[in-house]
């Protein structure tokens, strides 16, 4: 059956008002007598039912294409920039998630222990004679002009007053550093001199001595070392030579670890009065520390009077540093005193 123009226009407009209402659209916006297009209120409304904020459509080639954009506060917005998002590497193929770093992983990085970053021997390539190129900080070992040990010669005697030693029965723990054997003392120890005050930190050996007198080495050298409140550092020598027994000597010994970098701490005491020679008469300079940095303005005072050591406590220390001493440097016109 052939239908009119007019009939056709009004069959269209039945069956889309059965659509509309299927679907729960208007009919046509209020106060106004032209239908909706039927299709642009389908998009609109699945628009909403997706939470979705609908584009205007813009008469161009591409109306009639629904357009959806996600609202600020979508669960979806922002995914491309969010960097939070798992990563993913490909691994033969295989697509895998990979760990996201985390402020604890930071932290545990930035506190990993790092390689000494100027490692420095008594010989070979990082010997005294390169220690200034192991790292800036060591500059000095090359360029200071009080540096130490020297050889002691021609000293001023004068009336140097006493060094007022302070020692006391004190714990303590012995460390093989790599370097030498270094024992910590409990705080107590003081030394004054000069009219400055000064706290034991350490004390350790060398093989064979590090200052000479005269040209003369001796088979080993204690270095006690010293603080100030303000800083200043004081060193004191005890000259160590073959002999009888030194009972400090072999009470560091008898605590000595077994792994190079690890600390015992020894159960019984030591006095450190036993290790100083009856007669404390020295000599006395400006120095240095004679390790890197090799920092300089060190007040030394090395005692005249060796002590003995037996050579079976020689021979301990042999076996674990034959030889850790640095070279004799420069004097550069320093000043040195000795007590009458």
């Amino acid at each position: 059956m052939l239908l009119s123009r007019h009939q056709l226009s009004a069959f269209a407009l039945r069956l889309c008002a059965v659509v509309t209402c299927a679907i729960g659209l208007p009919m046509a916006q209020a106060g106004s007598l032209q239908p909706v297009d039927p299709m642009e209120a389908i998009r609109e409304r699945l628009a909403a039912k997706l939470g979705a904020v609908p584009v205007p459509v813009v008469a161009s080639a591409s109306a009639g294409v629904l357009k959806v954009k996600s609202p600020p506060d979508s669960p979806t917005a922002g995914i491309a920039a969010d960097k939070s998002a798992p990563r993913v590497s490909s691994t033969n193929g295989r697509v895998m998630p990979m760990p996201t770093p985390t402020a604890a992983g930071a932290k545990r990085s930035a506190a990993s222990p790092t390689p000494d970053a100027s490692p420095w021997a008594y010989d070979g390539a990082h010997g005294p004679s390169e220690w200034a190129r192991l790292a800036p900080e060591n500059a000095t070992c090359a360029s200071g002009q009080r540096q130490s040990p020297i050889d002691i010669t021609d000293g001023i005697k004068v009336d140097l007053e006493a060094v007022q030693f302070d020692y006391r029965p004190s714990g303590f723990r012995v460390v093989d550093n790599g370097h030498t054997v270094q024992v910590n003392v409990t705080p107590g120890n003081t030394i004054e001199v000069l009219g400055r005050h000064y706290d034991l930190v350490q004390f350790h050996f060398h093989r064979p001595s590090e200052e000479r007198i005269d040209g003369k080495p001796f088979d080993m050298v204690a270095h006690l070392l010293h603080k100030s409140a303000d800083g200043r550092l004081a060193m004191v020598a005890v000259l160590l030579e073959r002999g009888s027994a030194q009972p400090v000597v072999q009470a560091v010994w008898n605590n000595l670890p077994l792994e190079k970098g690890d600390e015992v701490a020894a159960k019984g005491k030591i006095d450190l009065t036993a290790l100083l020679p009856s007669d404390r008469r020295y000599y006395t300079y400006m120095g240095s520390l004679t390790t890197p940095p090799c920092k300089e303005g060190v007040l030394w005072m090395v005692m005249k009077t060796p002590v003995a050591i037996s050579p079976e406590q020689l021979a301990i220390f042999t076996r674990l540093y034959p030889m850790n001493a640095r070279p004799i440097q420069a004097l550069h016109g320093r000043i040195i005193k000795e007590s009458n």
